[in-house]
């Protein structure tokens, strides 16, 4: 298995009046910080502790070190501040956006991340949050926000990026079945353009955290968009399979078609995007799409040949 972790960096390598905001938010000095090792952002991914006890997760990028991170930085920040208080998500105490840094100061959650290879108990209480977090944002509490076709739709053009240059060591099924993984990518983005709720979009066990009461607090939303309530059911299968488990005891009620079509996009997007040079301040990244895209065939060859 290859995590996701990138290389980041930390509260020291702020400037001073990024931290004296921050501080701000807080109320009080910062006298501790532990940078977080997970996720692909090479922003600060910090919890902090004041002098007077107080704790937050603070989260600050440049264009300089990224300038897609610090895009979706500001897109999360917009999208975070938007979330009712009663969704499963953490809370924002602030956030500022100068120009160069973009910062959320969020609140510390104590949680633990799914365990993975996925166990049943972690699987039915995310499944449960996931349903929770439907009906909460079920209509969107934000106007603008693109559709998850139009989010996804460049991504999910794998299959035909890859057919046009077929690279040697592409997964010799995959090579022969083309035009069919084609085809069902092409599926997802019109099961994609339906629906009115607010999802995440990226729902992976390291987007994700159980609270010591067991309650799930999903976290990072910078991918954010219109789309159907079962697409981030869908993408906790999705995740599931990566791991090697069985998906199946989330997915009911979900045509298996819209499942089949998204596992074949996702597919497609990692099989492509992982045989792309890395992105600046970004040098793992592209390690774990093509362990998650190489995870994925063998249950789509599965599916799809029976």
């Amino acid at each position: 298995m290859v995590a996701a972790t990138g290389v980041r960096i930390t509260w020291s390598d702020l400037p001073l009046q990024v931290r004296s905001g921050v501080e701000r938010i807080i109320g009080a000095p910062v006298v501790e910080a532990r940078s977080q090792a997970g996720g692909f952002s090479p922003g600060t991914a910090d919890r902090v502790r004041t002098a007077d006890g107080r704790r937050a997760f603070v989260k600050a990028v440049t264009s300089a070190l990224n300038v897609q991170s610090a895009a979706m930085a500001r897109q999360e920040l917009r999208i975070t501040r938007a979330l009712p208080a009663r969704a499963p998500v953490p809370g924002l105490l602030g956030g500022f956006d100068d120009g160069a840094w973009v910062v959320l100061v969020l609140e510390d959650v104590e949680g633990v991340h799914p365990r993975t290879p996925w166990v049943r108990s972690e699987i039915d209480l995310v499944a449960t949050a996931l349903h929770d977090l439907a009906a909460v944002l079920t209509p969107a509490p934000l106007a603008g926000l693109p559709s998850a076709a139009a989010k996804l739709a460049t991504d999910f053009a794998g299959w035909d990026n890859l057919a046009a240059t077929c690279p040697p060591d592409l997964d010799t099924w995959a090579a022969q079945h083309l035009d069919g993984l084609r085809d069902a990518a092409r599926r997802a983005l019109t099961w994609l353009a339906a629906g009115e709720t607010l999802v995440h979009c990226d729902i992976r066990a390291d987007n994700l955290l159980i609270r010591p009461d067991g309650r799930v607090v999903v976290v990072d939303w910078p991918w954010g968009c219109l789309g159907p309530a079962w697409l981030d059911t869908v993408s906790l299968a999705i995740n599931i399979i990566v791991h090697g488990g069985d998906p199946r005891p989330v997915l009911t009620g979900v045509d298996p078609d819209a499942v089949v079509s998204m596992v074949a996009g996702c597919a497609g997007y990692y099989q492509h995007i992982s045989r792309q040079p890395p992105p600046p301040g970004l040098p793992t990244v592209r390690a774990f799409q093509r362990f998650q895209g190489d995870a994925l065939l063998p249950w789509l060859r599965a599916t799809l040949d029976s």
